[in-house]
């Protein structure tokens, strides 16, 4: 069971979860290959819990899936959930097909949903062992935090620097940018909450997303960003915020924070 201590002097909290110790880590982090008893891969469906929902066919926990939800092992908090986005030990989502990625978005849509009455609903993705992601299969979590503790959480910030522009949703890098190409995904709508999109919204979304960590991953392939990188893999976090006005931020690991940043 989670612990939450309050510091009451900044009215923050920190969220005590000792089971997090505990979780698999695989050393080295080689997307090359497919991991030996991988519990997300295709086959060995008996090493997650029983899962909580699937995309495509098959029996529960069985073979035949396209996505699937699973409870996480090692939870932040009381309610955690996996969403293993394929099959495929080594397809990021912006190297699925676009109905793949879309049917990921409607999963995170059905999933907050279900989950909007419990708390604040978080979902984030880790991908690569310096975005702090434990396992190399491209997955999702979905986190839900207890509605009476504050999130230090950022607010949707003003559009400046536009990437691209639908009907639907703009992407934008904010001048207040706290990482290099740091890319923020804002519906055009401003009221509701990300559990309130419909289904044009849902494609729309699906898009942006795609198109924006392509032209990421392009970047980490340009000679200016390889002196930096030396040729580390590719790796970001994005997260949906929590509440309304509701945004999809992506953070590229370019770089790491060092003495200055953390210091300011």
């Amino acid at each position: 069971m989670a612990r939450y201590v309050p510091d009451i002097k900044t009215q923050r909290w920190v969220v005590i979860s000792p089971s997090r110790s505990d979780r698999p880590l695989e050393v080295g982090m080689d997307a090359k290959k497919e991991v030996k008893g991988c519990a997300f891969c295709d086959g060995n469906e008996s090493l997650t819990p029983p899962e909580i929902t699937r995309v495509g066919g098959g029996e529960k926990d069985k073979r035949g899936w396209k996505i699937r939800v699973v409870p996480n092992l090692f939870p932040i908090t009381d309610i955690h959930e996996v969403i293993i986005h394929t099959p495929d030990h080594n397809k990021s989502i912006e190297m699925l097909e676009p109905k793949h990625i879309e049917d990921i978005i409607r999963v995170y849509r059905d999933r907050f949903n279900v989950h909007r009455e419990d708390g604040h609903v978080m979902i984030f993705c880790n991908f690569g062992l310096e975005a702090g992601a434990s396992l190399v299969h491209p997955h999702s979590q979905i986190v839900v935090i207890p509605r009476q503790i504050n999130l230090d959480a950022l607010s949707r910030e003003p559009v400046e620097n536009m990437i691209e522009e639908s009907d639907t949703f703009i992407s934008y890098c904010p001048d207040f940018s706290q990482w290099p190409y740091e890319i923020w995904i804002s519906p055009k709508n401003d009221e509701g909450m990300f559990g309130d999109i419909n289904d044009g919204e849902v494609w729309g979304l699906t898009s942006m997303l795609s198109a924006s960590l392509k032209r990421l991953r392009a970047i980490y392939g340009a000679a200016s960003v390889k002196m930096i990188r030396k040729d580390k893999p590719f790796c970001y976090n994005y997260y949906i915020h929590h509440d309304k006005n509701w945004f999809l931020r992506i953070i590229p690991r370019l770089v790491h924070r060092a003495g200055f940043e953390l210091g300011t």
